[in-house]
């Protein structure tokens, strides 16, 4: 008894199409931006002290620098193909605890990086998204 996937003509392979294959998904290093938003956090809040109430804006132009750096750093290293979500937090060290946690459904191409700044005055949360758009 002959098998039913055996027969005379045997197993063929599909045509080969002359389509070009497509061309790779391209991808963000997230290796090299944590670098960078490590040292950044760094250099721009190693003597940062949090201000008194009448000096908040110094906050919010801390927290507006270090986004607009990270995102321009992000177009740098991938220009195309990506969405940037920069976020950044800055609030005051009171010595609290805290936690956060970070669930992500996305495509394999997609990344985010998070990294954390602390000294005695002031704690800084930087998360960056790099989100694929083609």
């Amino acid at each position: 008894m002959t098998s039913p996937l055996s027969s005379s003509t045997g197993f063929r392979s599909p045509p080969r199409s002359d389509a070009p294959s497509p061309a790779p998904r391209p991808t963000f290093d997230a290796d090299l931006l944590k670098v960078y938003i490590k040292t950044l956090l760094a250099t721009t809040l190693h003597s940062a002290v949090w201000p008194d109430v009448k000096e908040r804006d110094k906050v919010k132009s801390w927290i507006k620098e270090i986004g607009d750096r990270v995102k321009t750093r992000m177009v740098e290293i991938q220009p195309t193909g990506f969405k940037y979500i920069v976020l950044t937090q800055i609030n005051e060290n009171l010595g609290q605890g805290g936690r956060a946690d970070m669930a992500c459904h996305w495509e394999d191409s997609d990344t985010v990086v998070q990294e954390l700044f602390s000294n005695d005055s002031l704690i800084c949360i930087c998360i960056a998204f790099a989100i694929r758009s083609i």
